[in-house]
This record gives structure tokens, C-alpha cells and sequence, in this order.
């Protein structure tokens, strides 16, 4: 057992089948309707609770249930029932009923104390490490010349899979932790869960091991647990998303990542019903796993959306190809999880010649990545191929771990010992940065005790020790060129704020060795 400031959750080990997951026999649906293809729907419940007849109501409107999510009072149904949505909403205890298919984003943390986790320096000396230049840019060898981590923290990573056959992962890959959550509900994930390789390569920047082959991670000596929260073709539809975090909080992990949208559109708007729905679901999961103790730290996107001052959307719904739509939207739209109060947003940047003339021109925002002064905490290298090559990163992106059976996914490959290995950019890249640092915080921190560390306490430290980063006086020549804003072309980026905090660089730069020192000074 173990208390978060006063809150008390189990980590024993559960069953991937019973945890969460409540059984109905095929009854015939009590609603008539049309029948249609069988579709996957959220169920939100007004209390953060669910009604003893919830199974036999679910039947009564035509649906059978798939997983039920009573700490946050959100079910998952499958029904065939063209009318199973309205059915289900004449019921007075259900605030909203919304089917999520073809709904899905696809990819393209006071002062803590001194901790008592055994924690074991590590070494930066791997034959890939001299083409890490981001982890130099954020200072990892010089914080884990204090620690590489402590492996009682734990790291999820919420995305397409985890190849955990991968060299550089094996040692540090934690079968009971990890889950497969593409069905809606978790089971035990199998091998070549990964068709993607989005996830192996961010599982790769936040924990590969210090061990003589490939690369380090920011946190080479935590656990890392693959969370599948996509399907194989890289979307990630609600249900699966509700299904992580609450995965995540049963499991007692410590920090996610979340390299991904998890909103059925690209901004959710409050005042449409259905995306009001998921999007209270999903919020309910991602706030119930904060309650648990699980720092979340989130992508900001690869849009160059400033994502504080929408305007318009012509991006959403992006599934089935050829279905987007444009829309005017306002800040009553939203993006999960990145936007989610207590969220770690993170925005990209890449490695930039220092100037002279232009401090603030030192690792510039990526060119693709989206910003917002009340989204983004930190920035952290996503790679930049345009305006961030040079001598050390020679092709601007980011190199990490990559599932040797997925090797005509990767353009850009390097191989160690046989293991493969992929440069690629984004603000999916920059994510896991930070969520390293994160795991590094509670590692030096935390406690073996009965208090583990608030995701509050987490990212004041992380952001307070980040490397302020001002708005830049000057652009690159062209950099204009290769931007939009919020789906719109020819309409310029504009970094909003000062070297405290802005709508670029949230409170600067994340640094690995000031946030495991705890410096909080500018």
C-alpha cells in the first residue's frame, strides 16, 4: 500500500481481466433501433459514480458493456443500435452518450524534501551517446553523474505500444505494469504490440538503459511500462485513452507520457454534446490518475497552433481520411490532455547555433510546434530539421530506440549491436524529455515511505528549475515560411510573454541537472 499526501492507494498486482472490466451476456437489446456496424460508445454518468443497474440499463438501450470506470462514473458500451446513444440519454443519471468511432487524433511538474529511493549514478558512454545532442542541450550526462534514477519509480508510456524485446528497453520494461488498452479495456500486452514504433522511440528518450549498446535515456535506470492506448494505425480513440489513465492510476505509476491528441477533434468544443462528453471523460480519467499520485506530461503538437487563441479548425475529424471540416472555434475548445489544468504541457524546440545578436534566438521553437501561453509549462528538443541542423545534430531530429520489425517505418536509420535505432522530430520527441526529468525529480526526491510526491510538487520543481528562454528579437530568414496558425496559412507565429514565462517556451527550458539539484534560481 501506499499514501499520496493522505491518500491511500493499492499496487498489488491485479488481474488485466478483472480490474475495471465488468462481463454482460449478449441479451437482446430491450430499444429497438436500427441495426449498423457495432460501434464503441462513452457513457458519462453525472456523479462520479455508476448506478447498481448501470449493466441492465446499458441492455435496455440496446448495448452491451465493455469496461466500467466507477471512480470517475464513466462506462464503455458496444452496441449495434444506430439508436443506442439517444436511448441511453433519455436515462436522467447519464449527463452524455457518445459514440467514438471514426472519432480519433492520429499521430503525424513547494519543496519536496530529500528523498530516500536508492537512487545509482550512470553513464553517459554508449556508442550512440555522441549523437545525443539533445540530451546535452538539457544537461542529462551531468545529472546522472548524480542519478540515472531509482528503479522503484515508474514510468508509463501512453502510446502506440512498446517494443520491450528492444535491447536498449529489455532490462528496464515492466511486464505487470504495462497494458494493452486498444480493445477499450486492458489486457496483457503481447510481443510486436508496436506496429507503429511511435512508442518504442519514446519509451526510448525517457528510459534506455546505460549498458554499452545504442543510447541513454533521461532516466536509464527507472521501470518503464508500455500503456497501448492506439490502435495499429496510430489513432487514438477515447476509449482507449479513459482506459490508460485509469490503468495507470490503478498501477501506481509515478509519471506518463503522452506524446499524442486524445480528443475525438483536434480543439473539443464544450458546446457541441457529443465532444462534450468524451471530453468530460476523458478530463475525469486524466484528473482522477493527478488524484492517485500520476504526474501527466503532454505534447503541446506538431501544428503550429497557438492552442490559447483558437480561431479556427480545419484539421478535425481526421478519421476517415477525408472527413476534416472547417470550423470556428474559441477558447471554449479545448485539447487533451496537454490542455487539462495540472497537465505538463511541453512545446519542441531544436538546436540552434547560439548568436550573439540574438540570445533569444538560442534553441528556437521547433518550426512545426504549437504553443500557447496557457498550454505550454517547458520546452524541450523535439528536433528541427529545417532550422536546427548543424555540426552536432546533423540532421536537426531526434535518434531513439525503434522495433527492429518495423524497419521500413524509419527513413532515417542507425543500428548498434543489431538493434535499431531512428532520428525522427516532433514535439512527440520533446514530451518524453520532460517526462524523464519528471522521473528523475521523484527518484531523488520521493519517498520509500508512505508518502510518495504530488504531481504539484513534481512540476513546480521541473518548471522552476527549467533554463528561462526569452522570446526571440528575430526570426531565421524563412522561418515564416514553413508556419501557419491553427490550420490557417499566412498567418504568422507569435511568441507572446516574457523570459518568466511565455507563449513559446512556457517557463524555459527543461534542465535535467538543475530540476535533480533542485536550483531554482534563474
Amino acid at each position: 500500500m501506499r499514501t499520496v499526501l493522505g491518500r491511500t492507494r493499492a499496487v498489488a498486482a491485479i488481474g488485466a481481466t478483472a480490474l475495471l472490466t465488468l462481463g454482460v451476456s449478449a441479451a437482446a437489446p430491450a430499444v429497438a433501433g436500427s441495426s449498423g456496424a457495432t460501434q464503441t460508445y462513452i457513457v458519462l454518468y453525472k456523479a462520479n459514480g455508476l448506478p447498481a443497474d448501470a449493466r441492465a440499463a446499458v441492455s435496455r438501450a440496446g448495448g452491451t458493456v465493455v469496461a466500467t470506470y466507477p471512480q470517475i462514473g464513466v462506462l464503455i458500451a458496444r452496441s449495434v443500435s444506430t439508436s443506442f446513444a439517444s436511448a441511453a440519454r433519455l436515462d436522467a443519471r447519464v449527463e452524455g452518450a457518445a459514440s467514438t468511432q471514426g472519432l480519433a487524433t492520429r499521430l503525424a511538474a513547494p519543496d519536496a524534501g530529500t528523498g530516500d529511493l536508492p537512487n545509482a549514478p550512470a553513464s553517459d558512454s554508449d556508442p550512440l551517446s555522441p549523437l545525443q545532442w539533445d540530451m546535452r542541450q538539457i544537461h542529462t550526462p551531468e545529472a546522472h553523474a548524480i542519478t540515472g534514477g531509482s528503479r522503484s519509480v515508474l514510468v508509463g508510456d501512453i502510446d502506440t505500444g512498446l517494443d520491450f524485446t528492444h535491447p536498449d528497453l529489455a532490462a528496464n520494461y515492466s511486464a505487470a505494469d504495462s497494458a494493452d488498452c486498444s480493445s477499450g479495456a486492458p489486457t496483457p500486452l503481447l510481443a510486436g504490440n508496436d506496429v507503429n514504433g511511435h512508442g518504442t522511440h519514446t519509451a526510448g528518450t525517457i528510459a534506455a538503459a546505460s549498458n554499452g549498446i545504442g543510447i541513454v535515456g533521461v532516466a536509464p535506470n527507472v521501470r518503464i511500462a508500455g500503456i497501448k492506448s492506439s490502435n495499429d494505425d496510430g489513432y487514438f480513440f477515447p476509449e482507449m485513452v479513459v482506459c490508460s489513465f485509469m490503468w495507470a492510476a490503478a498501477r501506481g505509476v509515478d509519471v506518463t507520457n503522452n506524446s499524442y491528441f486524445a480528443d475525438p477533434w483536434l480543439f473539443n468544443c464544450k458546446n457541441d454534446a457529443e465532444q462534450r462528453a468524451i471530453w468530460t471523460a476523458e478530463r475525469r480519467a486524466i484528473r482522477y490518475a493527478m488524484s492517485q499520485g500520476v504526474t501527466v506530461v503532454a505534447s503541446a503538437g506538431n501544428s503550429s497552433d497557438d492552442l490559447s487563441h483558437p480561431f479556427v479548425d480545419s484539421t478535425s475529424p481526421d478519421f476517415p481520411p477525408g472527413s476534416e471540416v472547417e470550423r470556428a472555434i474559441t477558447n471554449a475548445c479545448s485539447v487533451v490532455p496537454v490542455e487539462v489544468p495540472g497537465v505538463i504541457g511541453v512545446s519542441a524546440n531544436g538546436h540552434n547555433e547560439q548568436t550573439d545578436d540574438d540570445p533569444g534566438a538560442d534553441y528556437l521553437k521547433s518550426f512545426y510546434s504549437s504553443y500557447g501561453v496557457s498550454a505550454v509549462d517547458v520546452t524541450a528538443p523535439g528536433g528541427d530539421s529545417i532550422f536546427g541542423r548543424n555540426a552536432e545534430a546533423v540532421n536537426g531530429r531526434v535518434l531513439s530506440t525503434y522495433p527492429a520489425a518495423n524497419a521500413d517505418g524509419c527513413r532515417r536509420k542507425v543500428y548498434d549491436n543489431g538493434a535499431l535505432y531512428c532520428y525522427l522530430q516532433g514535439t512527440s520527441m520533446a514530451g518524453p524529455h520532460v517526462a524523464g526529468v519528471a522521473a528523475l525529480v521523484v527518484s531523488r526526491f520521493g519517498s520509500t515511505g508512505d508518502i510518495t510526491m504530488r504531481p504539484g510538487i513534481v512540476a513546480s520543481i521541473v518548471t522552476g528549475t527549467a533554463d528561462a528562454q526569452p522570446c526571440p528579437t528575430a526570426l531565421p530568414d524563412g522561418y515564416a515560411d514553413f508556419t501557419q496558425s491553427n490550420g490557417v496559412t499566412d498567418v504568422p507565429q507569435e511568441c507572446q510573454g516574457g523570459l518568466g514565462h511565455n507563449s513559446w517556451y512556457g517557463s524555459g527550458q527543461v534542465n535535467a541537472l538543475r530540476a535533480v539539484t533542485r536550483d531554482m534560481g534563474n
